[in-house]
């Protein structure tokens, strides 16, 4: 059987405001009405050979990662969590220490690992499934499979795979060696040789294939993985690398660990529609057009615009006289940009970073297992939020030192725990939570909770939380 390995880590900086670090772009809804996560996953139903995968994420998108995955088609799945972010090589060696677990527990005989970026698009799914056929029977015979998507033009923000020239069209070829990024000079002789591949970051090998070349070639980082994945735990859904282990595990890559240095790797040539969604350039280019070549979302109105991106996610966004334009309106932040210098934002994000603004972490709305709030109103001391909590969840059994907290509901049932005491509360009815006292919040209905919650107090920070019982395993 094939078994998806989806890296599920990154932040996709590029794409702010959109993506923020505590939201990044892998779990965002950027193409259609579901995340590049769960198109990753869905777009997999059509092979009958694959129905277990494996989830590598942070701790940070635990709870967000697990309801996209289960509002997939997917029935059986691992969701491993690494404690810090260790590169590709690490994470995939925790994914095929699993896989080994697996076989020896099932003896199914050899799992062929698929190894798939969550943040990317494939357009041609039919061709990109087929692929897979050819890359299960070379993992079968021991090769590092890479996938190398075919160019179309002299990119230079990717990098290549140089694969052995051939006098005829195969389905895969040696791979004589990866290169960086190059120049524009470089990318066009690139495309005239015809034997260079831009580098997807999609792999094919059985676990023990993976796992054999990292202990030649990288042996840190195969002791340390082990190290972390022996000393796992189970929590709730998730597997919980040791942390001690990994903290030690060199920081690297697929490619620079393994792949460069591996006499068995084979690229497979994929002409599959592939973007890696690394712009909002590459945003527009990938959407429905509109006759002036714009890709407008949301409620934008437009005039004399051509050649532009126009995303609205709050409001009404109006453009006039504009061209080859990133207009991206969001709750806390709007982008305007020159198509040319979208590759700039990621200076803007460190700047930001280096000021410690909070449009860089998260949005007004920000999701929890149990639900989501939204910042309505702040001040120095006083915030209004509004709440929403899934049907059947509950929030933590908890308390603030710093402020207290007015809940009145606007729609659904809550059942609230105060100091000891349990009440229901139905539409239009309030009640307060004094400082310093027990208290807890529950959906008992079959529709979303929503409420508005006033704090008042010295400090309002969502650090101020002391937890007694969780569901969700959470700690203050």
């Amino acid at each position: 059987m094939i078994v998806p390995v989806i890296l599920s880590g990154g932040s996709g900086t590029r794409l702010w405001p959109l993506s923020r670090k505590l939201s990044p772009k892998q779990l965002l809804p950027l193409i259609n009405e579901t995340s590049l996560l769960q198109d990753t996953i869905n777009r997999l139903a059509g092979s009958s050979e694959i129905d277990h995968a494996v989830v590598i994420c942070n701790d940070e998108y635990r709870f967000m990662v697990a309801e996209q995955v289960k509002n997939t088609g997917l029935t059986s799945y691992e969701i491993i969590l690494e404690p810090v972010g260790r590169n590709t090589a690490p994470a995939i060696a925790l994914a095929a220490f699993n896989a080994m677990e697996k076989e020896t527990e099932t003896e199914t005989g050899d799992s062929v690992l698929l190894v798939l970026p969550a943040d990317h698009v494939i357009q041609k799914i039919d061709v990109f499934l087929n692929l897979l056929t050819t890359g299960k029977q070379q993992a079968l015979q021991g090769k590092l499979v890479t996938f190398g998507i075919v160019p179309d033009s002299p990119e230079t923000g990717y990098g290549y795979i140089r694969a052995q020239a051939a006098e005829a069209s195969q389905d895969f070829y040696t791979v004589e060696g990866f290169v960086e990024k190059p120049d524009m000079d470089t990318a066009v002789s690139y495309l005239q040789q015809g034997n260079y591949y831009w580098n997807s970051g999609m792999f094919m090998f059985t676990a023990a294939a993976f796992l054999e070349a990292l202990r030649q070639h990288a042996p840190a980082i195969y002791e340390a993985s082990e190290a972390a994945y022996r000393s796992a735990r189970r929590d709730l859904d998730f597997i919980r690398a040791g942390t001690e282990a990994f903290e030690r595990c060199p920081s690297d890559s697929i490619d620079y660990a393994i792949m460069e240095k591996v006499d068995n790797a084979v690229v497979i040539p994929a002409d599959i529609g592939w973007s890696d969604v690394g712009s909002w350039t590459a945003l527009h280019d990938l959407g429905v057009l509109d006759e002036f070549n714009n890709r407008l979302i949301g409620d934008v109105k437009t005039a004399a615009t051509t050649n532009s991106y126009v995303r609205a996610e709050s409001r009404l966004v109006v453009t006039l006289g504009i061209d080859d334009m990133i207009v991206v309106d969001t709750d806390d932040a709007v982008l305007v940009a020159h198509r040319d210098h979208v590759q700039d934002i990621k200076k803007i994000v460190e700047e930001l970073g280096a000021e410690s603004r909070p449009e860089i972490l998260l949005h007004k709305c920000v999701y929890r297992p149990w639900g989501s709030y939204q910042g309505i109103d702040s001040s120095e001391r006083f915030q209004v939020k509004r709440i929403t909590v899934n049907p059947g969840a509950r929030l933590s059994l908890q308390l603030h030192h710093h402020r207290a907290e007015h809940w009145i509901v606007v729609n659904g049932t809550a059942r609230v725990t105060r100091d000891g005491e349990e009440f229901v509360l139905s539409e239009n009815q309030s009640t307060y939570i004094p400082l310093g006292v027990k208290h807890r919040l529950e959906n008992i209905g079959k529709i979303p909770l929503e409420l508005i919650e006033v704090q008042t107090g010295s400090y309002l920070g969502e650090d101020d939380i002391v937890r007694f019982d969780d569901v969700y395993g959470r700690h203050a």
